[in-house]
């Protein structure tokens, strides 16, 4: 009689040669914002500094993804010239929203935000997301915290 192994989650990850760091990082990697016309002070930190982004990157009604600092952000146009700002770190779990038509979406747990309030349509997130302030000046949106 042979004895097996008990199944744990890291013989799970382990399976087809994928190690647990392995696995991490392209989990981590499928949580980060894509570049979208926007730009951040590089200042490397999240409490401060400034992003710009095209107001002509920006759909109506829609939204673009951006970084403030290392804090990963979404701006958004609900309206033409009308923009909001939001830190896209998920209140819930600290996984990165993603915007999608009018709404942030968490791909993590399935949290929905409204793209122009940041309230929470779709929990298990129960607080909206942090508004950030935005302006614009011609085509330059300045978003700060």
């Amino acid at each position: 009689m042979t004895e097996t192994a008990p199944l744990t989650r890291r013989t799970l990850v382990q399976i087809g040669g994928v190690s647990a760091a392995g696995a991490g990082a392209l989990l981590l990697a499928g949580c980060t914002p894509q570049g979208s016309g926007a730009s951040g002070d590089g200042s490397g930190n999240g409490n401060g500094g400034t992003a710009t982004v095209a107001l002509s990157s920006i759909p109506v009604g829609g939204a673009v993804s951006a970084q403030l600092g290392s804090t990963p952000i979404v701006v958004s146009q609900p309206s033409a010239g009308t923009v909001v700002a939001f830190s896209a770190v998920c209140t819930h779990a600290g996984c990165t929203v993603a915007p999608q038509g009018s709404e942030f979406d968490c791909p993590c747990h399935g949290s929905v935000f409204d793209g122009t309030t940041g309230d929470v349509i779709n929990g298990p997130a129960s607080t909206p997301l942090t508004k950030l302030t935005a302006s614009v000046s011609g085509d330059k949106v300045t978003v700060t915290q």
